[in-house]
C-alpha cells in the first residue's frame, strides 16, 4: 500500500468517500445469510450510507443528535453509524444482550431521539423502556419478521426508510454532500459507553481525530493494506470493533465479514479464513479446549501423532515463526508436523491465511499463548482501554513475551506514577466523559496525561507489565501483596476454570470461588464415567473438587516462586453452584467481574471461606432467557488447598 492509497480524510464518511472513489469495485463488508455470503463493494457501501442518512435527514436526525444503534454485527448497523456521522449525528451503540432496564440507562443518558437495531428482540426491549425514554421519537428495524402486526407509529422498517431516503435525495440532491464536507476531524464520531465494573457506564465521547489518526498509526504499523479480511463478529458497543471494523478497515480499505450468528462463529471463520483476527483470551482459551476435547476423542494413532509433532512446535515452533536459528533437524521435524498435523488444525480452525492475531483484555495463559505461536499462528497481545482509542502499548513481531503487553505505540507517552499506576497520553486520548466533567478531571489530567487504574512495571526493555488494577491491589494482614486480578487469570490458565473471584485484602489468608467450565469438566467426567445431570451436581462433585484443587495448589507452587505475591496464596476456596453471568450482574458485558457486586451477593459465602467452615447454604437469584427470574439453592462445599512455605513477602509495590 502506498501513501495514496491511505485515505487523507478526516471523517468517516470523507473515508468512505475516498474508497468509493480508488477502490469502488473492491469488496468491502461481507454477511452470511441463510448460508449464503452476499458481498457490498466499496461503491455500493457509499451508496447505501448516502440513501440511509437521507432517510434518516427526512425521519428529523440532525446534527447534535445521538442515535442508538442495537444488533449483531451486519452491515446495515454499520453503514447506519456512518450515515449519522454524515449528519453530524452521534452514533451510541448498545450491547445487543443488554437486558432491557440496562439499555434504558444508556438511552436515558445519552438522550436518544433516534434507534436503528436488529430485530424483533431488540424492538421488544425498547417497547418495555420507551415509557421512561421520552426523548426516544423513532425505532427503526432491520429485520421485519414478528413485526408485521405492531401499530407503534414510531416503529419504521428499514425498507420504509431507504425508500424516504431515496425520495429525499430526489428533492435535495447535494443534501449529503454539503452535510459530509461540515464535518471536521475534532467533531465527535461516537460514544462508546464503559463496561460499569464499579458503577454506572460512563459515556466516553471519542472524536474523528481519536479513531482515524490511532487506526492510521497501526495500519502503518502492522503493514495493513485493503487485500486484508478479518472477521466482524465482537460487540459493536466495544470500542475494539469500532477501531477493527470501522477504523482500520476505512483508513485502508480492506474487507470485513460479519457472521450469520454467534453459533456460527467458528464455521463462518472457517470459510472465510481471515488474514487479521482478534480474540479476547477466554475465545482462545474455548478454541484450546474444544480442540483438546476432540483430540481426546480422536484414535490412539491420530493422538500419538498430535502430542509427539505438538512437542517440536513447543521446542521450536516459536523461533520459527519469528525466523530466530532453528537446528536442520528439528527444522524438517517441524515442517513434518506442518504437513501432517499444524496445517491441518490451522486449516480446520481457519487460522491457515493469518499473518496478525491479537489478543487483549486480560492475560492469557502461557499453555494458550505458547499452543497458538508453536503452531505457527502469529499472536501478540496489546493493551489499551476506550478512553484511549484502543492502542496504548502492542508487542514488536521479534519481542512477543509472555509476562508483557508490549511497548508504547508509535505516539503513545507512558509513564508510572508513584504509586505504580499506568499513565499515557497519545492522539487517542478521548473528549470527555459525557455530562460528567468531574469523572473527566478525575481521569484525564490538564495536559493530557490519562490515568488507566491499572498498576503497571515497565522492566529494562521498555515492557509494560500489567499487574491488576490499582484500586484492587491490596495487602493481606501479614503484609503480603494481594493482586486478585493476577491471581484470577492464573487460575482461570486451567481449561477447567471458566471464571474466578478471589478475596484476601485486609484478611488473614487469600480465597477464591470459582467456576468451572461445563465443556472441559463435563468432557473429562464423561471419559471418567462420572454421571451428571446439571452444572450444579457436576460442580458439586468430589472428584471434580479434587481436579480444581490440584490446579489450586498449582497455582500456589507459582506464586511461592513470585517474592511480592508468596504469601497471597490461596488457602480455601469453594466451587459455585452457577456460572457467573452478565444477565444476574456478575458480569459487565465484556464479561468482566463486577468484585464489588458478587461480593454482596455471595457475603454468605466469603463469611464461611473466613469462618473455618465446611459448608455453606447459598440461594441465589438468576435470570432466564426469556425473561423470568428465579432462585437457585445449593449447600457447597468449602474445601482447603495446600499451601507452599515461602521467604517472608516484599513489600516493593505500594498497595
Amino acid at each position: 500500500m502506498t501513501a495514496a492509497d491511505v485515505a487523507p480524510a478526516e471523517t468517516f464518511p470523507g473515508l468512505l468517500e475516498h474508497n468509493a472513489r480508488i477502490r469502488g469495485a473492491r469488496p468491502a463488508i461481507r454477511e452470511k445469510d441463510y448460508g449464503i455470503w452476499q458481498t457490498w463493494t466499496w461503491r455500493e457501501v457509499h451508496d447505501e450510507v448516502r440513501i440511509m442518512a437521507s432517510g434518516l435527514a427526512a425521519l428529523g436526525l440532525k446534527r447534535g443528535d445521538t442515535l442508538v444503534i442495537i444488533g449483531d454485527n451486519r452491515p446495515q448497523l454499520y453503514w447506519a453509524m456512518v450515515a449519522a456521522q454524515a449528519l453530524g449525528a452521534v452514533p451510541v451503540p448498545v450491547y445487543q444482550d443488554a437486558a432491557a432496564n440496562e439499555m434504558q440507562y444508556v438511552l436515558d443518558h445519552a438522550e436518544a431521539r433516534f434507534a436503528v437495531v436488529e430485530d424483533q428482540e431488540q424492538v421488544d426491549k425498547l417497547l418495555e423502556i420507551k415509557a421512561r425514554c421520552p426523548k426516544l421519537e423513532a425505532v427503526i428495524y432491520r429485520d421485519p419478521r414478528g413485526l408485521r402486526h405492531y401499530p407503534q407509529p414510531f416503529l419504521h422498517s428499514l425498507a420504509k426508510l431507504e425508500a424516504m431516503g431515496r425520495e429525499h435525495m430526489k428533492e435535495h440532491p447535494d443534501f449529503y454532500d454539503a452535510e459530509v464536507a461540515k464535518a471536521k476531524g475534532g467533531d465527535t464520531a461516537i460514544m462508546l459507553y464503559t463496561s460499569g465494573t464499579t458503577g454506572q457506564p460512563k459515556g466516553v465521547v471519542l472524536t474523528f481525530d481519536n479513531i482515524v489518526k490511532m487506526a492510521r498509526m497501526s495500519v502503518e504499523l502492522e503493514g495493513l493494506t485493503d487485500r486484508d479480511e478479518t472477521l466482524s463478529y465482537l460487540p459493536m458497543a466495544w470500542v475494539g470493533d469500532n477501531m477493527f471494523s470501522l477504523g482500520q478497515t476505512y483508513v485502508a480499505g480492506f474487507c470485513i465479514n460479519c457472521p450469520e450468528s454467534t453459533a456460527t462463529v467458528m464455521q463462518d471463520l472457517r470459510e472465510i479464513g481471515p488474514t487479521y483476527f482478534f480474540a479476547p483470551p477466554p475465545i482462545f482459551q474455548n478454541i484450546l479446549t474444544q480442540v483438546l476435547i476432540r483430540i481426546e476423542d480422536a484414535s490412539w494413532i491420530k493422538r500419538r501423532l498430535f502430542h509427539s509433532f505438538m512437542k517440536v512446535a513447543r521446542r521450536v515452533g516459536s523461533d520459527i515463526l519469528t525466523r530466530k536459528p532453528v537446528p536442520l533437524g528439528q527444522r524438517l521435524l517441524y515442517w513434518l508436523g506442518e504437513l501432517l498435523v499444524y496445517g491441518p488444525l490451522k486449516n480446520t480452525l481457519g487460522f491457515s491465511r493469518m499473518r496478525l492475531v491479537y489478543t487483549a483484555g486480560e492475560a492469557i495463559g502461557p499453555d494458550i499463548f505458547n499452543f497458538f505461536r508453536s503452531i505457527g499462528v502469529p499472536m501478540k497481545q496489546l493493551y489499551g482501554q476506550t478512553e484511549a482509542t484502543v492502542f496504548i502499548t502492542v508487542q514488536p513481531h521479534d519481542q512477543v513475551r509472555l509476562d508483557t503487553v508490549g511497548v508504547p505505540c508509535p505516539g503513545v507517552e507512558l509513564k508510572l506514577d508513584s504509586n505504580g499506576e499506568v499513565l499515557y497520553r497519545s492522539a487517542g486520548v478521548f473528549k470527555e466523559y459525557f455530562k460528567n466533567p468531574s469523572a473527566t478531571a478525575e481521569t484525564k489530567t490538564a495536559d493530557g496525561w490519562v490515568h488507566t487504574g491499572d498498576a503497571g512495571i515497565l522492566d529494562r526493555d521498555g515492557h509494560l507489565k500489567i499487574v491488576d488494577r490499582a484500586k484492587d491491589v491490596g495487602r493481606l494482614k501479614n503484609g503480603a501483596l494481594f493482586a486478585p486480578k493476577y491471581l484470577e487469570n492464573k487460575l482461570k490458565f486451567f481449561p477447567s476454570i471458566k471464571e474466578a473471584v478471589t478475596f484476601g485484602a485486609d484478611r488473614d489468608y487469600a480465597t477464591a470461588m470459582i467456576s468451572i467450565n461445563l465443556d472441559a469438566v463435563g468432557n473429562w467426567a464423561e471419559k471418567r464415567n462420572l454421571p451428571y445431570s446439571s452444572y450444579q451436581e457436576l460442580a458439586a462433585k468430589p472428584e471434580v473438587y479434587e481436579l480444581i484443587k490440584s490446579g489450586v495448589e498449582q497455582v500456589n507452587r507459582d506464586l511461592a516462586q513470585d517474592k511480592d505475591l508468596a504469601g497471597s496464596q490461596i488457602k480455601r476456596f469453594v466451587l459455585l453452584h452457577k456460572e457467573l453471568d452478565a444477565d444476574d450482574g456478575e458480569l459487565t458485558r465484556t464479561r468482566k467481574v463486577r468484585r464489588r457486586f458478587v461480593a454482596e451477593k455471595y457475603a454468605d459465602i466469603v463469611a464461611a471461606l473466613y469462618g473455618g467452615k465446611d459448608s455453606v447454604h447459598v440461594e441465589a437469584k438468576v435470570s432466564f432467557e426469556d425473561g423470568r427470574t428465579g432462585t437457585l439453592k445449593a449447600d457447597l462445599k468449602i474445601a482447603d488447598a495446600a499451601v507452599v512455605t515461602a521467604a517472608p513477602p516484599a513489600r516493593a509495590l505500594a498497595a
